[in-house]
């Protein structure tokens, strides 16, 4: 009985809040203001059958995740290095923190006069995931054991056998829990620099002419299209995760 509980909040959650979406969608009795779910669904399931849609959702995907790649490649280099140099935090850290306190729009129409607006979306995508997975895996390599720290001294460890025995458990929750926070970050990055700066082939385009021309549902439903890439992309994620703590744990069964 338990194992059915968590699939039916999963059902009944989403489905409470399309009820109360499609109430309040035909108490306003106006699509211009508010599509109902249904109105919303069939334009997506239309758009879905046009090829340019693929093209589009595709590009988009395409920019947001060479983004978080490199913010997150960048973003644990960055934290090995203030880790083991002060003179580099010390030299990073405002830069870092301002960065983080800079509105995202600030940051798209500053970036957007010294690069070209295609690649504007990765470069903001880059900054927003750099500052969060910094400072996560920064808070990792800190809360390695000491006393492991100095047992691996004391024994002569090699800086990577260090670094896989000690570091790397001891960051893994923190750097996961970093790529988690960066995927919808991503997203709402990503496409807010696509809608400002309108580049050709990009779902922030289609969001601007859909509100530019007030086709609500086509609003609707390219949102329902990044809300659904950004779920895509955390549950394949996520199963990976999964997957990867079975196999470390059948690892050390065996050994």
């Amino acid at each position: 009985m338990k194992g059915w509980r968590l699939p039916a909040k999963r059902i009944l959650a989403p489905a409470f809040w399309l009820g109360a979406w499609a109430l309040l969608a035909m108490a306003v009795d106006r699509e211009l203001l508010l599509p109902g779910p249904l109105a919303v669904a069939r334009r997506l399931v239309a758009l879905a059958g046009k090829g340019g849609f693929w093209r589009i959702t595709a590009v988009s995907l395409l920019r947001i995740l060479c983004g978080t790649a490199l913010g997150i490649l960048g973003g644990v280099l960055l934290a090995a290095g203030t880790n083991r140099s002060k003179l580099l935090e010390a030299l990073f850290s405002p830069l870092l923190a301002v960065i983080q306190a800079t509105p995202v729009a600030s940051f798209i129409l500053l970036v957007l006069i010294w690069v070209g607006r295609d690649i504007l979306p990765c470069v903001i995508v880059f900054l927003m995931v750099l500052p969060v997975v910094w400072s996560n895996v920064s808070a990792g390599l800190r809360s390695a054991d000491e006393g492991l720290l100095e047992l691996a001294r004391v024994c002569g460890f090699s800086r990577w056998k260090t670094t896989k025995l000690i570091y790397v458990p001891s960051v893994a929750p923190y750097f996961l829990s970093a790529c988690r926070a960066c995927l919808g970050l991503a997203w709402k990055s990503g496409v807010a620099a696509e809608v400002l700066t309108v580049p050709a082939r990009s779902i922030g385009r289609e969001l601007y002419e859909a509100k530019l021309y007030l086709n609500t549902a086509d609003l609707f439903a390219w949102t329902a299209v990044v809300v659904l890439c950004s779920l895509v992309i955390e549950n394949i994620l996520d199963a990976a995760i999964a997957q990867a703590g079975r196999h470390r744990r059948m690892g050390g069964g065996e050994a």
